[in-house]
């Protein structure tokens, strides 16, 4: 690999640990906005996550090294996340090592140890949430492969910098497939980042919690390291998100000024992103949990539909 591409690598990943969390400030700010209450400042993660990593960790006596290590194991299977997907250029050096597959095996990684991290305290509200968690994960996964499936048959390649180059390449026009496909990534998103309606991120109440509840135990620098990679998270979602439906804009080549030249392009989409992430979540209604199922097996549904449209009319 030449030297351009580490510097395309290491871009992508010091701007997604950046940008995280000015993405979830900007969602924030549209959704006060829009809900007509004053919005909080842009910069308010940035501040949280400052002010965890200068207090004192406070640890549970039965707490196992497990508990320690996996606020460690979750942000940095979301930091090698981020350098597997294509969010600036495609010439990545990551690329022969990890495809769209592997990239969906990061995520599960780091579920799962949120999962462990959560009931190895042996609380109530976290034991309910990692059980929650794992459910949300154990549906949404599928939908995610079936979305990546659909976009690989059209590329013929797995690895998500060729898939998004070979799209961008593409004449611009309309995908039956793709389209489907988009709407099931959507509710995929939507689930997998514990937001509105699958679940509240702002919520106080433990019965209701998901994704909250298996942090309830964490404080300090654990706590800002999983709030940090839930940001990546749903960083990472937007960036598959434009790889696979929005490729645009990316670098294709190993020009620099193409590379510098993506970086407003990526900022727009963001910009676009969040204001309709926020949108879908003030027009939408908490789901209750047992309704959870049912709305991830409709964004299965239609990543099926995507696929025998490919298949069926080459769409």
């Amino acid at each position: 690999m030449s030297t351009s591409a580490w510097v395309t690598q290491l871009l992508e990943v010091f701007a997604a640990l950046a940008a995280a969390p000015l993405f979830l400030g900007w969602v924030n700010q549209c959704r006060a906005w829009l809900a007509n209450r004053s919005a909080p400042s842009l910069l308010q993660p940035y501040c949280a996550i400052r002010k965890l990593f200068h207090k004192d960790a406070v640890l549970a006596i039965n707490a196992s090294p497990l508990f320690r290590i996996a606020p460690y194991v979750v942000f940095g299977a979301m930091v090698l996340a981020a350098a597997v997907i294509p969010s600036m250029g495609t010439r990545l050096p990551f690329t022969s090592a990890a495809d769209a597959i592997a990239l969906v095996g990061l995520l599960a990684t780091a579920r799962v140890f949120l999962a462990l991290a959560a009931m190895d305290v042996g609380t109530a509200f976290g034991t309910l949430g990692a059980r929650r968690e794992m459910m949300i994960g154990f549906l949404a996964e599928p939908a995610l492969l079936m979305v990546i499936f659909v976009a690989s048959l059209i590329s013929s390649t797995t690895a998500l910098p060729a898939i998004s180059e070979h799209l961008s390449t593409q004449a611009i026009g309309l995908y039956p497939s793709l389209a489907f496909s988009a709407i099931a990534f959507t509710m995929v998103l939507l689930a997998e980042n514990a937001r509105i309606p699958v679940d509240n991120p702002a919520t106080h109440l433990e019965l209701t919690m998901i994704h909250e509840a298996t942090l309830l135990e964490y404080s300090a620098r654990h706590l800002a390291l999983m709030e940090w990679a839930a940001e990546l998270k749903l960083f990472n979602y937007a960036c598959i998100g434009f790889a696979l439906f929005l490729p645009w804009g990316v670098a294709v080549g190993s020009r620099p000024l193409s590379l510098i030249g993506s970086v407003p392009i990526l900022a727009v989409k963001l910009a676009f992103a969040g204001a309709g992430l926020a949108l879908i979540e003030t027009l939408s209604a908490k789901l209750r949990i047992f309704r959870a199922p049912e709305f991830l097996a409709t964004a299965f549904l239609f990543a099926v539909l995507g696929l025998l449209v490919h298949l069926l009319l080459e769409a």
